[in-house]
């Protein structure tokens, strides 16, 4: 099992529907600062190889998914172990090397053969699982290409994908070779109404590709629509840079030592530009949408990796566009074929290999998602627990799925694990010697570390299944697409198509496709919205009419909100009301809340005291709002 520090509570015992544990526990790669506490204002910060100098009394281990875990050694009685606890953490840490924690994990079960267990979703590993999915979308113009079976078109890039009918296999690997790193154009989802949303890389301008390479490009760009609007990706999103910035931004003024004063604390959270980069994603994702649902056309997202931006504004497209996705099986697949099955280089993202590439791009996303579930609570089938247990997953070394940054890495070293911890699941005895097995696990395997409880609360209550009609299914072109003019090719950008004259940079003059939008003159952003825009109606008819199923989202000022219940954990007191998912958990933490409010009594203005209220009456919302912006620090009530 992958190296990880637990600690079991007094009278605590492990749930054996769980073979391993998640709520006492921190995986080494997981550890952001761990901290010595004697006393009140004796602190040592710990970092890999430091030497402890004194014995500690209680210390801090602050993850970098937000949570806190404090240890008292007193109240356990091991005074006497706690120098060398503290001080085996800290060699284990030196020692560690978050590439290589994986050792793998395998399910043992009498008289079962090997891979008998399924995974919970495809892992799009296998030219079954492609053609399945392709089939449940209907996307009747796309074969599965084999082409990349062996990788050695591209590493990044799955064995299988989504190419035109009509493209030959030899034509896929002459066009991809024109590509950045390899990573042609493919389909990443076919709308029902008829239109195809691609993905691919930057185009390689150095190279001299030949009229048949060129027509191989410009006919699976087109993927035989006539409307061909390619997206700058990259244009007006954040950087990589960007990204990493603000997240230690908010991760510093998250912890609970942060020197921001209160009175300032919501002006420094703005100023980690999170929320801003939030607000991007949403509206650029939101245009993408409306142009994929407003005409039957090709929607290319171009981005110079591919591995990045694109998973984001795809993922986040269908989540607008599909009910679906927006179901707790869809979601998984969604984010198991965009992000794993892509080529998301999550190592590198998440600081394990150390190198300057560090992005969380993927807790972007989850963010983004948790913002359309607080817009749009009945449209979606999971939870925010269900978001919450996925972004702590990253930092859990226990599979494959985010310890990797390629389908390639991933399926090699899956294939050369020669030692590995077993687990024997709960009603299975264990086998006799050589019947065991190892199977690699997916994330998505969640009762190797949640309980059933903990599994239920995934479920959103809140769910409306008629918020997913059946008219979203594969049915023939409805009459709010509208078929794009002929030969028509656009550059969508700032929220504005530019018309262009070519598809490809190797023809007659540099192609704008193929370079920065600059070489483009700047369109004003026009007052009225896309969505208007496109389906023709005039402002002052007010918004236009949405088609069945498709979102979209609020990202101007209080629309986006904080997620407190994720990046404020570390600050317990700051969670109360926030962590009660069933009815009696609401009503005993109401009934807590009343008492607080009978204590406080005292302490309430004259004019509230005044009307001498009977201290069991329940007060209504606006009258707790008030008390607690006299109480309480500022960022504990705030909407945004």
């Amino acid at each position: 099992m992958p190296p990880r520090v637990t600690f079991q509570p007094c009278g605590w015992q492990q749930n054996e529907d769980t073979p391993l544990s998640s709520e006492y526990d921190f995986a080494l790669v997981n550890i952001g600062r761990l901290e010595a506490v004697s006393g009140l204002s004796r602190v040592q910060l710990l970092r890999p190889g430091s030497l402890l100098k004194f014995i500690p009394e209680e210390i801090m281990i602050h993850g970098r998914d937000f949570r806190l875990l404090r240890v008292g050694f007193e109240a356990g009685g091991l005074e006497p172990q706690a120098f060398q606890v503290t001080m085996a953490i800290v060699q284990a840490r030196a020692q560690s090397n978050p590439a290589q924690q994986y050792s793998g994990i395998t399910l043992s079960k009498a008289g079962q053969a090997s891979g008998s267990r399924k995974p919970p979703v495809p892992l799009m590993e296998t030219a079954e699982d492609w053609e399945t999915e392709r089939k449940k979308q209907a996307a009747r113009g796309w074969r599965v290409s084999t082409v990349n079976e062996r990788f050695d078109v591209a590493t990044s890039l799955p064995r299988y994908f989504w190419v035109p009918n009509r493209i030959l296999d030899s034509e896929v690997r002459r066009a991809f070779g024109h590509f950045h790193q390899g990573r042609g154009p493919r389909l990443s989802w076919h709308h029902p109404g008829g239109s195809d949303l691609l993905r691919c890389g930057g185009f390689y301008t150095a190279s001299d590709p030949n009229k048949e390479d060129i027509r191989a490009v410009e006919s699976m760009l087109q993927a035989g629509h006539s409307d061909v609007v390619l997206v700058d990706t990259m244009d007006e999103l954040p950087s990589l840079a960007d990204v990493q910035l603000a997240h230690l931004r908010l991760r510093a003024l998250c912890l609970p030592d942060s020197s921001v004063a209160e009175d300032k604390w919501l002006s420094a959270l703005e100023g980690t530009r999170w929320l801003d980069y939030i607000r991007a994603c949403l509206r650029k994702a939101s245009d993408i949408s409306v142009l994929v649902t407003s005409r039957v056309r090709s929607v290319i997202l171009q981005e110079r990796g591919d591995r990045d931006l694109n998973g984001l504004l795809s993922s986040l497209v269908q989540l607008l566009s599909a009910p679906e996705a927006r179901t707790l099986f869809g979601f998984q697949s969604l984010v198991q074929r965009e992000w794993v099955a892509a080529g998301h280089p999550f190592l590198t993202r998440l600081g394990g290999t150390g190198a300057s590439e560090e992005a969380p791009v993927f807790l972007l996303f989850l963010d983004c998602v948790w913002q359309l579930l607080q817009q749009f609570p009945a449209d979606f089938e999971f939870s925010e627990f269900f978001l919450l247990a996925l972004h702590d997953s990253v930092r859990v070394p226990d599979t494959l799925t985010f310890l990797r940054n390629t389908p390639w890495e991933r399926g090699k070293q899956s294939g050369q694990l020669n030692s590995y911890t077993q687990v024997y699941t709960p009603g299975y005895s264990q086998p006799p010697a050589g019947n065991s097995f190892n199977l690699q696990l997916s994330v998505w395997d969640w009762d190797l570390r949640y309980s059933n409880a903990q599994i239920l609360q995934f479920q959103n209550p809140g769910y409306d299944p008629e918020h997913c009609p059946d008219s979203w299914l594969p049915r023939p072109q409805p009459s709010f697409m509208i078929p794009g003019p002929p030969s028509s090719v656009w550059l969508f950008s700032r929220g504005a198509l530019t018309p262009l004259n070519q598809l490809c940079p190797w023809r007659d003059s540099p192609s704008l496709l193929a370079v920065s939008s600059r070489w483009l003159p700047r369109p004003a952003i026009s007052s009225e919205s896309l969505a208007d825009q496109e389906w023709g109606l005039p402002s002052h008819w007010g918004a236009c009419p949405l088609p069945p199923g498709l979102l979209l989202p609020g990202y101007l000022g209080p629309q986006i909100r904080f997620w407190r219940r994720c990046y404020l954990r570390g600050r317990p007191e700051v969670q109360m009301g926030l962590s009660a998912p069933t009815i009696s958990g609401l009503q005993d933490e109401l009934s807590h809340l009343q008492e607080l409010l009978r204590k406080w009594t005292p302490r309430i203005s004259p004019e509230v005291h005044s009307k001498k209220r009977d201290p069991h009456t329940i007060l209504n919302p606006t009258e707790i709002v008030g008390i607690l912006k006299d109480q309480f620090h500022p960022f504990w009530i705030t909407r945004c």
